[in-house]
C-alpha cells in the first residue's frame, strides 16, 4: 500500500509526513473521538516524542498504542 504524504504546519514550522492512508484514518478517528484537529493531535504526539525519533514512527507507535488502550478498556 502506497504512503499518503500531508504537509501540516507543527510550532510554526512546515513539515510534511508520509503515513499508510489506515493510519490517517486512525488519526482522524482520534481527533474526531477528542473533538480535535488532526494537527492537534499530531501536535500532542510530537510535543511528547523523543528528539531522535521520526514523527511518522512516533505516529504509528502512538496511533497503535491508543487502539491497544481500547481494545482493553471493558465495554459499559
Amino acid at each position: 500500500m502506497p504512503l499518503e504524504k500531508r504537509s501540516l504546519t507543527l510550532e510554526q514550522h512546515q513539515t510534511s509526513v508520509a503515513l499508510e492512508p489506515e493510519f490517517w484514518a486512525e488519526l482522524e478517528a482520534w481527533a474526531a473521538a477528542d473533538d480535535t484537529t488532526i494537527t492537534a493531535v499530531i501536535e500532542e504526539i510530537d510535543r511528547q516524542r523523543p528528539t531522535s525519533e521520526r514523527l511518522a514512527s512516533s505516529l504509528r507507535v502512538a496511533i497503535l498504542t491508543r487502539l491497544k488502550e481500547i481494545a482493553s478498556t471493558p465495554a459499559s
